[in-house]
């Protein structure tokens, strides 16, 4: 794979015609891709589980009263942190702007002064050698430039439709689709 088509730092939205029910109407963030394959995680499929009761040692990370978000079906036991850093040497790795992974060994209480939002994630999405590219050739997914309210919406389950919206031309008339075409 050519270094200058990775798709780090972008949003990958679902086509309609995706119907892995993992991946359903999803807003993937791409965090890693590469020879290797590529790795990310689903911005829009919140949990009910309390973020502050499924990882108490990051509760301070979070918003009182927030969820985790289901980051993909791979590891779901594994706990991904997202957060907007202040100063981007301060994030384990940065993914776009100023918004990075927190390191395992990051003290959370620096980095909640160190940062604004953060977002709790159970999972990542995955794929291997090769596999994305194949999912890309064969229209399971479009790719939009994120914007950091991506990554921290309040409004998760619009997030799919905002995200086709913003991209325009056909993909505006696509955002109005309902989730089952053959109930319109």
């Amino acid at each position: 794979m050519d270094p200058d088509t990775s798709l780090r730092g972008q949003l990958l939205i679902a086509a309609p015609s995706l119907r892995d029910p993992n991946f359903l109407r999803t807003v993937v963030l791409v965090a890693e891709h590469g020879q290797e394959g590529a790795m990310g995680v689903v911005l829009n499929r919140p949990s009910e589980a309390d973020a502050e009761e499924v990882a108490p040692a990051l509760a301070g990370l979070v918003q009182s009263g927030a969820v985790v978000y289901l980051g993909g079906p791979v590891e779901p036991q594994a706990v991904v942190v997202l957060a907007e850093f202040e100063r981007q040497d301060e994030a384990a790795s940065v993914i776009f702007a100023d918004i990075g992974f927190l390191g395992a060994d990051m003290d959370v209480a620096e980095l909640s002064e160190a940062s604004g939002r953060a977002r709790l994630f159970a999972g990542y999405a995955g794929w291997s050698e090769g596999q994305l590219e194949a999912e890309l050739e064969e229209g399971s997914w479009i790719v939009e430039e994120p914007k950091p309210d991506d990554v921290f919406t309040g409004a998760p389950e619009t997030l799919w439709s905002e995200v086709l919206r913003r991209k325009g031309g056909p993909y505006a008339l696509v955002a109005t689709m309902p989730p089952d075409p053959s109930l319109n």
